[in-house]
């Protein structure tokens, strides 16, 4: 591709960048509005219409490594391992 091209697919990419950072923010203020309506409500499922809107606790338990890192600081290294990623950014 071209410096123009280049540029032109960049330019692109970061105004479909700012249309979908500006539908996730109203879209995160409607799933605010409800979720708001519903705590007020005492609910954790209402059905609307055809739609089903669940806000529910979820309680999961995740493994602590920084504690375990800590105390047992030989065992987090003999088990860790090392993992390559590529990140893309427009700046």
């Amino acid at each position: 591709m071209t410096t123009n091209e280049l540029t032109t697919k960049i330019r692109e990419l970061k105004e479909l960048q700012a249309l979908i950072d500006e539908a996730t923010a109203e879209a995160d203020a409607i799933k605010d509005e409800l979720k708001a309506h519903m705590t007020s409500e005492g609910k954790e499922e209402m059905t609307v219409d055809m739609y089903k809107v669940r806000y529910t606790v979820v309680k999961s338990s995740r493994f602590d490594s920084a504690s375990f890192k800590k105390t047992h600081g030989d065992l987090y290294e003999q088990y860790s391992k090392q993992t390559e990623t590529r990140r893309f950014s427009v700046a």
